[in-house]
């Protein structure tokens, strides 16, 4: 398609070809990149932060219901949560109500780490939107929102954690 042409929609409407499903991916792509090289210098990964602001928001969750909001096997989880595990992040305490259960608590290194990470999420978000005033950033976040909804997308959970298979990234 060249610049200015139009397609034709599922409802038979015409509107012109913009790419903007090309240009989501490429600035999710660019958006990812980024971000991980930002967390790179606290010795975090994106999936490592999308975790830990998970336990941070419900401390004491165990890993079944991680695993299901997630989307993934319980056993996946298990993968993750060694990692952070690894790092002093996150502990595993068993379930005084299900001792077959493990709870989920951050670490005071990660409580600490919490601070950080937003700080360098409110830069990662203004590098990307600050030509944008506010009314155009909320009309962007709602238009963004509408769009993930229709495609099922679980708001705040990366559908990038179903295909890791290891350290990947997913933020």
């Amino acid at each position: 398609m060249t610049e200015g042409e139009q397609v034709r929609r599922g409802d038979g409407v015409r509107r012109p070809m913009r790419a903007v499903s090309f240009q989501l991916a490429q600035l999710g792509a660019h958006a990812t990149q980024r971000f991980a090289e930002r967390i790179a210098e606290i010795g975090l990964t994106p999936p490592d932060v999308g975790l830990l602001r998970m336990i941070a928001s419900q401390p004491g969750r165990s890993q079944r219901s991680l695993a299901a909001e997630l989307g993934v096997v319980p056993s996946r989880v298990v993968t993750l949560i060694d990692q952070l595990d690894e790092k002093g992040l996150v502990e595993r305490r068993r379930s005084a109500k299900d001792r077959r259960n493990h709870e989920l608590y951050l670490t005071g290194d990660a409580e600490r780490l919490l601070g950080r990470m937003a700080q360098l999420a409110v830069s990662h978000e203004d590098d990307l939107c600050g030509d944008l005033d506010d009314d155009e950033y909320e009309q962007l976040a709602t238009l963004l929102g509408r769009i993930a909804g229709r495609q099922g997308l679980a708001p705040g959970i990366h559908p990038g954690y179903k295909t890791m298979s290891g350290g990947g990234s997913a933020g």
